[in-house]
C-alpha cells in the first residue's frame, strides 16, 4: 500500500489483532495501523471524540478493516452508523471476519463494503489474504 494510507482495524479479539499485526509484518506493510475494539469505539475514533480528539493521534483512515462479531456495537451496526453519517459515509471498509453467515455478507454488501473476507484459520493463508488486500489497494486509487 502507499505509505500515506492509514488503516483502522476494528477488532475485539486480541489474538486476531496480533495475527493482523504479524501478517502486516510478514508482508512488509508499514502503513500506520490504529486499533479500536468495537464499533462504538471506532465511531468515537472517526468522530474524534474523547481520547481520540487529537487529529495527530487519530488520523482519518483510508481503509477500515472491520470484524463483524464484537460486543457493544457489532460490525453491521457500525456500518449502518457510518453510512448514515454525512462525514463518514464514503469511508472504505473491508470486512475481515469469521462469519460465514450469508445474511452477514449480504447485509455488509448492502452497506457498501469494498470486500468481505473470511479470516483463514491457518496463519500462512491469513498472510496470503492480507497480501491480496495490500496488492489490491496498492493498485487502487483512494479518495
Amino acid at each position: 500500500m502507499r505509505r500515506d494510507v492509514h488503516i483502522l482495524l476494528v477488532e475485539d479479539d486480541i489474538i486476531d489483532v496480533k495475527t493482523v499485526k504479524r501478517a502486516f509484518k510478514e508482508n512488509k506493510i508499514i502503513n500506520p495501523l490504529r486499533i479500536t475494539s468495537n464499533g462504538e469505539e471506532a465511531l468515537k475514533y472517526l468522530r474524534r471524540q474523547g481520547k481520540y480528539s487529537n487529529p495527530e493521534d487519530s488520523p482519518r483512515p483510508s481503509i477500515i478493516l472491520l470484524d463483524l462479531n464484537m460486543p457493544v456495537m457489532n460490525g453491521v451496526e457500525f456500518l449502518k452508523a457510518i453510512r448514515a453519517d454525512e462525514d463518514l459515509k464514503s469511508l472504505t471498509v473491508i470486512v475481515l471476519t469469521t462469519s460465514k453467515e450469508e445474511n452477514d455478507r449480504v447485509e455488509s454488501y448492502k452497506l457498501n463494503v469494498a470486500g468481505y473476507i473470511i479470516k483463514p484459520v491457518e496463519f500462512e493463508k491469513f498472510v496470503e489474504a492480507v497480501k491480496v488486500i495490500d496488492l489490491y489497494w496498492s493498485l487502487n486509487e483512494l479518495p
